[in-house]
């Protein structure tokens, strides 16, 4: 009896459940979607309301604009320093045949140093450029003049009549204090496109480049994109200092590949007031001509009365034969090998003449080389003209 009870109860609330079920959802189109839209207002609001319980226990990564750490330093960078960089358009006309004449355009970037409106960039940029012009940030264009260039090294300087007002320099960093991993930026003109910002790493900071015959040591290698135009421009610290200028890329397809150069600022830093000053870099001289064996460098030729000479470098011998021909032999196996120049190994002549020329007249070099089977010092004291005079 209380079985039969108890499923006619349970009957009765399914009934009535299943008919309140079936009046809520038989409803018009029109009241469904009202209804629906109306959860799904409501369900918004919930979420807005609800949005102040979110886990609190993330990290604060954002700063006052939204940014993160890393994006507030490349903006920072950007905003302080875009106006120290100026697009280079050059022309450039020769012969052709049929005595046409043939104009070629180019495009680069450079670096404002002062207010007088100096600017630094690639030699390669300018060079056999018969006309130059410098855009500002403002966009408007000015002239530049021909100050000075150091081909050797790929620099560089040329000059606009700005108003002082519109010129922003661009503060030198130390390059002596890069280390491979730190964080670089490059702005330049890539394809015309005015100071366009890259990011990147210092990939080395102890490469060598070919340079017109020369080899420029202390090369950094970066990441940074480096593309077509963005030669002569800086390349900045995560202070905005200049502590590059961007040179070159190695790529097979003329485009960034991920390995790029910049020339050190130290070197820049050197060769720039000499190109201001004089128009040239004043190089010192140690007369001597040397040849690359397998030991090191062979003094082949001593300069007469030249500096290498007065410091007791000895080259070869000039050995009379004795006989009936007679006559006269070079003795090389007298001469000294040079395998250092102030510490620094050197094994070919680029190696010693960049050493060398990272010196002035005056400046005194030691010279490691081997004699007799020996490794000897020879302090040198190199020549050349005075740039002061």
């Amino acid at each position: 009896m209380r079985f039969w009870l108890g499923c006619g109860v349970s009957a009765f609330v399914g009934a009535l459940l299943a008919l309140t079920l079936q009046n809520e959802s038989v409803l018009r189109p029109v009241d469904a979607q009202d209804r629906a839209g109306e959860r799904v207002t409501r369900a918004s609001f919930s979420l807005e309301e609800n949005r102040s319980f979110a886990p609190t226990n993330l990290p604060a990564l954002f700063n006052r604009e939204g940014l993160t750490p890393e994006e507030a330093i490349n903006v920072a960078v950007y905003e302080a320093i875009n106006k120290s960089v100026v697009n280079i358009n050059t022309k450039s006309s020769h012969s052709a045949l049929l005595a046409f004449e043939v104009t070629a355009e180019g495009t680069g970037s450079g670096s404002i140093l002062d207010k007088a409106g100096h600017i630094v960039t690639n030699f390669h940029v300018i060079a056999d450029a018969n006309d130059v012009v410098v855009t500002l940030h403002d966009g408007k264009q000015y002239d530049a003049s021909f100050i000075g260039a150091d081909p050797e090294n790929d620099v560089a300087v040329i000059r606009v009549k700005a108003p002082p007002e519109v010129l922003y320099p661009v503060a030198l960093g130390d390059s002596s204090h890069l280390r491979v991993g730190m964080k670089c930026f490059a702005i330049g003109n890539p394809f015309g496109l005015e100071r366009t910002l890259t990011t990147g790493s210092i990939s080395s900071v102890d490469r060598s480049l070919q340079i017109r015959n020369r080899s420029i040591k202390q090369i950094i290698q970066i990441d940074a994109a480096i593309n077509p135009g963005n030669s002569g421009g800086p390349l900045l610290d995560t202070h905005g200092r200049l502590i590059g200028i961007n040179t070159a890329i190695a790529s097979k397809t003329g485009q960034s590949a991920g390995v790029g150069f910049a020339i050190p600022s130290n070197l820049v830093a050197r060769v720039v007031p000499e190109l201001i000053r004089h128009g040239k870099v004043i190089r010192p001289e140690i007369g001597v001509r040397l040849l690359k064996t397998e030991k090191g460098l062979l003094v082949a030729q001593l300069q007469p009365n030249g500096p290498a000479e007065k410091a007791g470098l000895h080259g070869p011998k000039v050995v009379r034969k004795t006989g009936l021909l007679g006559g006269t032999r070079i003795d090389y196996g007298a001469a000294d090998i040079v395998v250092a120049v102030d510490e620094e190994e050197v094994k070919s002549q680029s190696d010693f003449l960049s050493v060398v020329e990272s010196k002035r007249p005056g400046d005194q070099v030691i010279v490691t080389v081997l004699r007799e089977g020996r490794r000897v010092n020879v302090p040198v004291t190199l020549g050349g003209p005075n740039p002061e005079k």
